[in-house]
């Protein structure tokens, strides 16, 4: 049995070196950088993406209270001069949040503090939040 073993081992390792000095030749199809390119654009845009639609950016949080009143009138008040910013009111017990904006970036929740603080008596938050964003068809190319 010893020797059966020892023979095929032998046979064996003839077989591999014998085809081991032939050369594989692997030409690449230009489009597969094209379609890698592509699928990195998707996964760069869905890494973002919650479960539910909402992608994670950042809104600017204007005011926490535990009045209800007070949170709609700011809501009335931000619509009202911000008629084309989206206004959120949360309510996390006990305490309304009145949240501003849809912004992908940070720096463009920034500037719009800015022009927020100009409004505002009291000073307002970035806070990371899921927002509502639809991508770009130029995202994905």
């Amino acid at each position: 049995m010893k020797h059966v073993c020892l023979t095929i081992g032998i046979i064996c390792v003839v077989i591999f070196t014998s085809h081991a000095a032939d050369t594989i030749i692997v030409h690449k199809d230009a489009r597969v950088d094209v379609l890698a390119e592509k699928q990195a654009a998707i996964n760069k845009v869905t890494a973002r993406m919650s479960g539910n639609g909402l992608f994670k950016g950042y809104r600017l949080q204007v005011l926490n209270t535990r009045s209800r009143d007070e949170a709609f009138k700011t809501k009335a008040s931000l619509l009202e001069n911000f008629p084309d910013e989206k206004v959120y009111v949360l309510y996390q017990s006990p305490y309304f949040k009145v949240r501003v904006g849809n912004f992908v970036n940070r720096n463009d929740a920034e500037s719009f503090k800015k022009e927020l603080s100009l409004f505002l008596t009291q000073p307002a938050y970035v806070v990371n939040d899921l927002i509502e964003y639809i991508p770009k068809a130029d995202e994905f190319q």
